[in-house]
């Protein structure tokens, strides 16, 4: 089993929960996601699966996107609707202000990361320390906000709100962005609704729900995995002879006319295979993640198996026949 699922999170769930679920579903042996999404929020999560997982840290370094809702005039004690009502404060907010805080948080910013989060201090994560009801000491940390949008709504009503989008880079804690706006307007704010709608080359139209997928037959489940190489959307492509592709895997460099390049993707000339990535330095390909033969074989019998039964493994689960 060697692919990536696109699955759309449920809210309530973890994102290891979720994981566990397909996994199971796939009667999948090796398997991994590529970022944690909170239980609140819901979105794309990529799930890795067999040789994919050898990629996977891609992801986690990749530019996400998110819609959220932020509630104006509410702090709670993690920065969300999970927790307690820690302050209340009038909301006067016009349409000038949110555009003027809009700028101010657009670009490279600083975060403090928030107490109910996975990050470690000491050996224990720092919702551990949160739940004990002890605050440690964090250091802030610079993160890019690519683009911002923020739409003011629902002022006349009892819960003000925005409407917030953000594309940003890995490390960005929303509810930290969503509070420190929240600040910046003056009334405090907490995120009520999270959603990743983007990570990577990957967006929410191609992910499935996962009540769909335990409808379906093991066929259209395989379906709806994208192939590996999915994963290195944005790599230069590199294509190796079958004399240089072994030399490649067994972990050697090659010299070719190549340009440096820090991201690439190698195949085999002879049928496409992925051989894995690598990174090209003064004409020298020089290996990073590599896949095994027994890898390689498997994934082209998986593509073979899944053609044979009438469906298209390299366009995920809309194509079925």
């Amino acid at each position: 089993m060697h692919g990536v699922l696109l699955l759309d999170k449920p809210l309530g769930w973890s994102s290891n929960d979720a994981l566990q679920k397909v996994k199971s579903l796939l009667r999948a042996e090796k398997a991994g996601h590529t970022g944690t999404l909170d239980p609140l929020a819901t979105g794309v999560l990529p799930l890795c699966f067999g040789a994919a997982t050898k990629f996977s840290q891609l992801q986690l370094d990749a530019d996400k996107t998110y819609e959220a809702v932020l509630s104006l005039g509410v702090k709670t004690s993690t920065g969300d609707a999970e927790g307690d009502v820690i302050e209340t404060r009038p909301v006067t907010v016009s349409e000038e202000d949110v555009r003027r805080v809009q700028a101010l948080f657009t670009g490279p910013i600083s975060q403090v990361p928030p107490m109910h989060s996975a990050l470690k201090k000491y050996g224990k994560a720092l919702y551990e320390y949160a739940r004990a009801g002890i605050e440690v000491e964090r250091a802030s940390r610079e993160v890019r906000i690519h683009e911002l949008q923020l739409t003011l709504e629902s002022v006349e009503t009892v819960q003000a709100s925005i409407k917030l989008v953000a594309k940003c880079s890995k490390g960005t804690y929303i509810r930290t962005l969503g509070e420190d706006i929240g600040e910046a307007l003056g009334c405090g704010a907490h995120l009520s609704a999270l959603r990743r709608i983007a990570t990577g080359g990957y967006g929410v139209e191609q992910c499935v729900t996962l009540e769909a997928l335990q409808a379906m037959s093991e066929d259209q489940r395989l379906a709806c995995l994208l192939p590996v190489n999915s994963l290195l959307g944005e790599h230069t492509v590199v294509t190796l002879d079958t004399e240089n592709a072994g030399r490649f895997l067994s972990g050697l460099r090659r010299r070719g006319d190549w340009p440096d390049v820090a991201q690439v993707a190698v195949y085999a000339s002879e049928d496409a295979s992925l051989l894995g990535t690598a990174h090209v330095k003064s004409g020298e390909l020089i290996p990073g993640r590599l896949l095994s033969p027994p890898e390689i074989a498997q994934m082209k019998s998986l593509n073979t198996s899944v053609k044979d039964a009438g469906t298209d493994v390299s366009a995920g689960c809309a194509v079925l026949n």
